[in-house]
């Protein structure tokens, strides 16, 4: 299949975008619609977008798949440090340990931000995997 110009062109443009997004999905998912899951799903489309339209060695250098392997590994354990911060307090897995603030305010919800943060990390990293290697 011949490579287009174009298509190249188009995914490197949108990528930082897609990227972007997701990243919001992450952050702002206990303030609104979104979250670790979606944001992570989205981060990894924009890696995918520049893995299908660039090639393998083009997006390696930029996401190499032994730093994406480490990612999901490190969130993964933080993912349980996190819900063994519930059971060290005296409550149950995944309570939150963390002060809550006002309603509407970015660091409102304990520790969902931190939660967020670490699943959609996780999510991005693992789709980003699975679709590397289904695709090769």
């Amino acid at each position: 299949m011949k490579e287009s110009e174009i298509v190249s062109l188009v995914s490197r443009k949108l990528a930082p975008y897609i990227l972007l997004f997701g990243l919001y999905l992450i952050s702002y998912g206990h303030l609104s619609p979104g979250g670790g899951f979606q944001g992570g799903v989205v981060l990894a489309s924009g890696i995918i977008l520049l893995y299908l339209s660039r090639g393998i060695a083009s997006t390696g250098k930029v996401f190499p798949q032994e730093k994406l392997v480490v990612a999901e590994i490190w969130m993964f354990f933080l993912l349980i440090l996190m819900g063994s911060g519930g059971l060290i307090t005296g409550g149950y897995f995944l309570e939150n340990f963390l002060p809550l603030g006002k309603a509407g305010e970015v660091p409102s919800a304990g520790f969902i931000f931190f939660l967020n943060i670490i699943i959609g990390l996780k999510v991005g990293a693992g789709i980003t995997l699975i679709s590397f290697y289904l695709l090769r």
